[in-house]
């Protein structure tokens, strides 16, 4: 399995936009812990949210991340911003740490890398990313 380092989807001929489209159940972390995701270990703390997607999927989101990128919809459902992210379809088995230091995630052939932002990296599984994204446009065109 190749362990990917210093990817930039950016400047990748592969790489396209997408959005999600998807309404979410959260908790908020009352200490710190680990959530094993589908992907890997999701470490968090206190006050980070503890998300299940509409397929079932668990991940942590930083507090920080959360409040910038989910709307409120009711008492512990909200809905993502439709945000584009870039994205790529992997031919073969990989791992990516999600940030510099931090957790590292690993895909099956079929999955899907996300990039977020510089440094900022996540992996979707195949059928998941079939059922909650959707390709958008190149947000600077």
């Amino acid at each position: 399995m190749e362990t990917l380092k210093h990817i930039d989807l950016r400047t990748d001929p592969a790489a396209r936009w997408y959005v999600k489209d998807e309404t979410v159940q959260v908790t908020f972390a009352a200490e710190p812990g680990e959530l094993a995701s589908r992907e890997g270990p999701n470490r968090y703390a206190a006050g980070d949210a503890i998300v299940t997607g509409a397929t079932g999927d668990r991940w942590v989101v930083s507090r920080e991340r959360f409040d910038a990128r989910y709307l409120p919809v009711a008492p512990g459902v909200y809905r993502n911003r439709p945000v584009p992210v870039l994205v790529r379809e992997m031919a073969q088995a990989f791992a990516i740490e999600r940030s510099a230091g931090g957790d590292v995630l690993t895909g099956k052939p079929g999955d899907w890398l996300m990039q977020y932002g510089p440094g900022d990296y996540g992996i979707t599984e195949r059928a998941r990313f079939e059922a909650v994204y959707r390709p958008a446009a190149d947000p600077a065109a």
